[in-house]
């Protein structure tokens, strides 16, 4: 049964095309987003839209819906999480609060609370903290490992993963764990070796769709960039898609690396080089650069220059990074309102990050258009603005059909 989505004060649709072909106002952030104003949706039994346009102009359906005057956006791609993990580092949230620097070392604290949790508890967390993004307008996620790193935690964590969502991503290469604090070539082996062959067996369904590393040579913790380039380079030979955790905590070679060997993404980006911004506007089309201002809010670090990535001409995701350590929180319309706030970008840039470059990262196209998803959220407002205007204020939720 078709249904018409009407009382639309705002659609964002993020096709650059349409505000063109609607004669819409000649601004920027309505050309980037697509908006058509008293717009309305229809979309099919099967869950795709079927036709967007002006409300005056809209067919009919089997049912409609009046949306009351708000405003609809394409649902938001969180593209860095992790869910996966039992436990609480409040009291280390504490610490950074009062000046202690943040290392990586207090991922190994999320590494024995998960370690002793049940598949069941783990599965229970995570499906609630999914829940919890849908409520402030999430609709897709990716959701990393790494909180195991043994062959059977990280297995086990990418399963309970794959129960949520397709877009998981193999993190084993998250920290060295104390077990191999004297022989990090020996995991190194092992991330490559055993744990590669379980979650992406030759020839055989794969776990994960990605491989990730945390390349940060500031931490004691975490990889340097030749240890970064072996797992990455294991990962592409079995066919997952690139990610890494890059330059968070100082200059590195996180972010050259990522786009010498065409990762999807580089996340994170805190300190870049001119070097690193001229590889990233190079790779533009392959490589995104996906900013987490939760983390900054969260480790009372510097943010990243989004303005001077995007005048650039890099292309800008952002995404939240819910973790337990650095930034326990699900809601991308904080980091939106972060990135208005304190990186430079505009509401409309920080909103198409958030969706279609974010979604971009994950290999998916995001846009209300017809033949896609209808994965839709409703803001309770009448413009995409009043999600950064109203910070803070739970205005938005995924819309279910």
């Amino acid at each position: 049964m078709s249904l018409l989505l009407t009382g639309i004060a705002e659609l964002t649709t993020n096709d650059p095309t349409v505000s063109d072909s609607l004669a819409a106002q000649a601004d920027s952030g309505d050309r980037l987003l697509g908006i058509i104003r008293d717009a309305a949706v229809v979309v099919s039994d099967a869950g795709l839209v079927e036709w967007v346009g002006r409300a005056a102009d809209a067919p009919a359906a089997d049912a409609s819906r009046d949306l009351g005057g708000r405003a609809v956006i394409p649902g938001f791609v969180d593209s860095h999480t992790h869910l996966v993990f039992a436990g609480d580092r409040s009291a280390e949230f504490a610490a950074r609060m009062t000046g202690t620097p943040y290392d990586g070392g207090g991922i190994r604290v999320s590494v024995e609370a998960t370690r002793s949790a049940t598949d069941a508890d783990l599965l229970a967390l995570v499906r609630g903290r999914v829940a919890e993004m849908r409520a402030q307008g999430t609709t897709t996620v990716e959701i990393k490992s790494g909180y195991g790193l043994t062959l059977e935690d990280e297995v086990r964590a990418l399963r309970i993963a794959r129960a949520v969502t397709p877009h998981t991503t193999f993190l084993g290469a998250h920290v060295v764990p104390p077990e191999y604090a004297s022989d990090r070539a020996g995991y190194v082996d092992l991330v490559t070796g055993a744990m590669l062959d379980a979650v992406a067996p030759q020839g055989g369904p794969a776990l994960a769709e990605s491989i990730d590393v945390f390349c940060e040579p500031h931490s004691a913790h975490a990889f340097d960039g030749e240890e970064s380039r072996a797992v990455l380079t294991a990962g592409r030979d079995r066919g997952l898609r690139l990610r890494v955790h890059g330059n968070q905590l100082g200059h590195g070679p996180g972010v050259r690396l990522a786009c010498e060997l065409g990762a999807a993404s580089v996340d994170h980006c805190t300190y870049l080089s001119d070097a690193d911004v001229e590889a990233l506007v190079d790779a533009r089309g392959t490589t995104v650069a996906t900013l987490l201002p939760g983390v900054e809010f969260s480790t009372r670090s510097p943010y990243p220059d989004a303005r001077r990535l995007i005048d650039a001409g890099v292309e800008v995701a952002l995404a939240s990074d819910c973790n337990p350590g650095t930034c326990y929180s699900s809601s991308m319309p904080f980091a939106i309102a972060l990135a208005v706030r304190e990186m430079g970008m505009t509401p409309a840039e920080a909103l198409h990050a958030a969706t279609a470059v974010s979604a971009r990262s994950l290999g998916l196209d995001r846009r209300v258009a017809p033949g896609q998803p209808a994965e839709l959220a409703v803001v309770d407002g009448p413009s995409h603005l009043h999600l950064s205007y109203r910070a803070g204020v739970p205005l938005v939720r995924a819309l279910d059909l």
